[in-house]
């Protein structure tokens, strides 16, 4: 019987591994794609803005 205590352990973590994984694959796409490439693209672009901002000051 320490054979059954000893693989519950690695038995559990991986069915809840690949319910984990499953749910990631389901939830990508579909209808909140639009919204989150469209926070992404924002974020982008806020970042190239103040990248390409000029600095003050100088040498």
């Amino acid at each position: 019987m320490d054979y059954v205590s000893a693989l519950v352990p690695p038995v559990v973590m991986a069915v809840f591994f690949i319910g984990l994984v499953v749910t990631i694959i389901k939830s990508q796409g579909g209808p909140n794609k639009a919204k989150e490439d469209a926070a992404v693209d924002a974020a982008m672009g806020r970042a190239e803005s103040v990248q390409q901002a000029p600095h003050g000051g100088g040498a």
